[in-house]
């Protein structure tokens, strides 16, 4: 199938970058703003200490670690931010027509989970274990929340996958008449 302005239509597999990229972005803001912000289990640096990666310690518990905390958190929003603005301008270059019928489609938000899951994956692996700067929620059971995490990761993954595999390609046509 054709992808861009070109063609009659577009394929699953040519919504897969800005839908990952959406993905990534769009389940970095869910992260910040639900447990960073909403709930308040963690901040970029509330686990952070000199024996474990050489960074001071910013206790989100003092003015000055809140402070730190919430710097870098407000930049991990810039990251998330500027992911989804990628994300539709690579949406945009692919799609000028019919784009009420690409938003519906599952492709776009089957690749959208997929992104999702590969943030939780990857900022799991990564903050919560490989350099331990933070955890899902910093209690006795902290592995148990982050084993969650990536879990959930893995789940939105393969659902994502899964929503898009048997994704039609997207008409770019006017829209039908019988269209839903």
């Amino acid at each position: 199938m054709a992808v861009g302005t070109a063609g009659t239509s577009v394929s699953a597999r040519g919504l897969a970058p800005p839908g990952i990229v959406l993905g990534v972005g769009l389940g970095g803001f869910v992260d910040g703003i639900l447990l960073h912000q909403v709930l308040q289990w963690h901040h970029m640096l509330s686990s952070t200490d000199s024996d474990n990666i050489g960074v001071r310690y910013y206790s989100p518990a003092t003015v000055p670690g809140l402070r730190m905390n919430t710097l870098w958190d407000g930049l991990f929003h810039v990251v998330t931010w500027l992911a989804v603005l990628i994300g539709l301008s690579l949406l945009y270059s692919r799609v000028t027509h019919s784009r009420g019928r690409v938003w519906r489609s599952r492709a776009l938000w089957g690749w959208g989970l997929v992104g999702w899951g590969l943030f939780n994956l990857v900022e799991g692996v990564v903050d919560h274990h490989l350099l331990a700067i933070h955890h899902v929620r910093a209690d006795r059971y902290q592995t148990w929340w982050d084993l969650g995490f990536l879990l959930l990761g893995a789940l939105l993954v393969v659902g994502g996958w899964l929503l898009q595999r048997g994704a039609p390609a997207v008409d770019l046509c006017r829209e039908r008449a019988s269209s839903p």
